[in-house]
């Protein structure tokens, strides 16, 4: 098994919010194969155990007395299919828009709308990440994952996996599964998801390389760059109302988005709550409301998990004052 790193590993630069974290023990895991025989150690010296991959949706405390295990699985192939269709095998530790970019550089279509999504592959079916028009769950075949539980490695599919709106089965049970291969079906004469309103105007498109770099440009017209100044993305979900409270809502605020779902339920926008409440650019002390996109919390250096829960619980009580409505939080508690 790879060697443990030194004693109060620091964890800051492991989490793209930048919150000052460090674990009792780190371990890096380069082969999914490792898996077993670190729970069995960690059960025999009495330590917890919890993953971390790209840190990209997760709120780090300031110490973890356990095991923080690195996931470094690296390595990804293609398989082809009939009628142009390819399916895509990523290891858990492979960062998420390297592979993106990588299958658009293929000429393959699937996942260009996702792209510039921080964090690893086995992060994504997780949170079931979505963005433009596409969810994970779109493109999903199958995982395998290491099932703490059983001590065995199961390959999971979309229903087994139990996607909704940023949600998964992995939220449903925390910490029984860790991912470590993740299947994706791609097509080599696929088509483009342009339903997003910004990418309508895109016309006619030949390749998905204009739609990833239409996405990517969105991206970073909206949203502060976790490098420079550290962010989770969105922290709060967009909220799903029943069609009664979202009629009524829709009465008071005629100018509001709301987006109406299958099932009868109103989706309404979280940024959009934030932003009307008047809180787009709040600061309280080494945290605050981006001044860019109002769904983004940023720390503007030095802070800690007790900082940014603060200002999150000043948003939630602000927006559900002015708008009766709740706000739930998206990245994990770690």
């Amino acid at each position: 098994m790879t060697s443990p790193m030194p004693l109060n590993f620091d964890l800051t630069g492991h989490n793209t919010l930048g919150l000052r974290a460090s674990t009792h023990y780190a371990r890096r895991i380069e082969d999914a194969s490792e898996l077993p025989e670190l729970f069995a150690q960690a059960e025999r010296d009495g330590l917890p155990v919890r993953l971390l991959g790209g840190g990209s949706n997760v709120i780090l405390g300031e110490h973890y007395e356990g095991i923080t295990a690195l996931m470094a699985t690296r390595g990804k192939s293609l398989s082809e299919g009939a009628d142009g269709a390819v399916l895509l095998e990523a290891q858990a530790g492979e960062t998420w828009h390297d592979l993106v970019t990588w299958t658009v550089a293929q000429g393959l279509w699937g996942l260009e709308n996702l792209a510039l999504i921080p964090g690893t592959v086995g992060a994504a079916p997780i949170q079931n990440i979505g963005a433009y028009g596409v969810e994970l769950c779109d493109r999903f075949h199958s995982l395998d994952a290491y099932d703490r539980t059983t001590g065995s490695v199961v390959t999971l599919g979309a229903a087994d996996c139990r996607f909704a709106y940023r949600h998964s089965v992995f939220k449903e049970q925390p910490g029984r599964y860790v991912v470590t291969t993740v299947r994706l079906q791609l097509k080599r004469n696929g088509e483009p998801e342009l339903s997003y309103r910004e990418l309508s105007g895109l016309g006619s498109v030949d390749h998905p390389a204009r739609v990833m770099d239409a996405v990517i440009a969105l991206r970073t017209s909206k949203l502060p760059d976790w490098r420079v100044l550290g962010n989770a993305g969105s922290f709060f979900h967009n909220p799903i109302v029943s069609a009664t409270v979202g009629r009524a809502f829709g009465v008071a605020n005629p100018t509001a988005p709301a987006y109406a779902q299958a099932d009868g339920t109103i989706k309404l926008s979280a940024g959009w709550l934030i932003e009307q409440a008047g809180l787009k650019g709040y600061r309280s002390g080494p945290v605050g409301v981006s001044e860019r996109h109002a769904l983004v919390l940023v720390n503007y250096g030095g802070a800690t998990r007790t900082d940014l829960m603060a200002l999150a619980e000043h948003v939630v009580e602000t927006v559900q004052q002015r708008f009766a409505i709740a706000l739930k939080r998206e990245p994990e508690l770690l």
